[in-house]
């Protein structure tokens, strides 16, 4: 049985002090794999060198993050392009739209979004969307530039059912973690009407820790807290939520899968 962290920040300063011993966790709870999107050309330098740390476990994206496009955005892009040039990333990511934070780059924060939904659909990479306070104009963007050369998933899913079904229609995955253990969060009950066949697991460590360790560093191992909340809504086992997800996650990144026969021995 294993379990996929698809959406984990480890390689930032707040595991500077314990990152080996975090990763042991999540192997202990049977987290055996995780993605690390970037964030902009400040982050590309750790979020490699964790990948070459742990090769067969930890696999990097390469994207522009929304809040790190400003006025040099286009700066910014060039980076991600010669890194895309240099070599193989599991995914563009993480990209979108933020109108949480600062909504005065919107318009930069769309064009940095399609240009590089274009170098994955070049590519034959999936893309890993974030889209704070912007669910509705990410669906209408990627259902404008839908084809058969782009697939992903909506990063922290939190949003209606209505626009799970629309996310589910284009093909996406729901990327669910911590939120849907929040009490008064309401993604729970819109699980219950959404089947697992759509659903990939993610923590987005150090933010967003699922409850019991709400308000504390999340860390993936607590990827398990998720599934196991996943497994209470649907009346289903951990055991069941965890081969389908884990099934979805080698899916949407064929490099998890390509090595999971081969990742080493701890």
């Amino acid at each position: 049985m294993r379990l996929i962290d698809t959406h984990t920040h480890i390689y930032l300063e707040q595991f500077d002090e314990d990152r080996e011993e975090m990763i042991q966790r999540a192997l202990g709870s049977s987290v055996e794999q995780f993605f690390l999107p970037n964030i902009d050309s400040s982050s590309i330098a750790r979020m490699l060198e964790v990948e070459e740390a742990w090769p067969g476990r930890c696999f990097a994206m390469m994207g522009l993050h929304p809040c790190s496009v400003k006025d040099n955005f286009e700066e910014e892009l060039a980076i991600v392009r010669e890194w895309l040039d240099e070599r193989p990333f599991c995914a563009v990511g993480e990209i979108g739209i933020d109108l949480y934070w600062d909504k005065s780059f919107f318009e930069q924060q769309k064009e940095a979004f399609l240009q590089q939904v274009e170098w994955a659909k070049e590519l034959g990479a999936p893309i890993v969307i974030h889209s704070r306070e912007a669910t509705d104009v990410l669906i209408e963007l990627v259902e404008q530039v839908k084809d058969e050369r782009l697939s992903g998933v909506f990063h922290c899913f939190s949003g209606t059912e209505e626009q799970a079904r629309r996310i589910i229609g284009l093909g996406f995955y729901l990327g669910i973690g911590g939120v849907v253990t929040f009490k008064n969060a309401g993604l729970d009950k819109v699980m219950e009407k959404i089947g697992l066949e759509h659903v990939v697991l993610e923590t987005d460590a150090p933010y967003l820790a699922p409850v019991p360790r709400r308000g504390k560093r999340n860390e993936s191992a607590y990827v398990r807290l998720v599934a196991e909340k996943l497994a209470a809504i649907k009346g289903l086992s951990f055991r069941e939520v965890a081969e389908v997800t884990t099934k979805n996650a080698e899916r949407l990144f064929p490099a998890a899968a390509a090595v999971k026969d081969g990742i080493p021995e701890d």
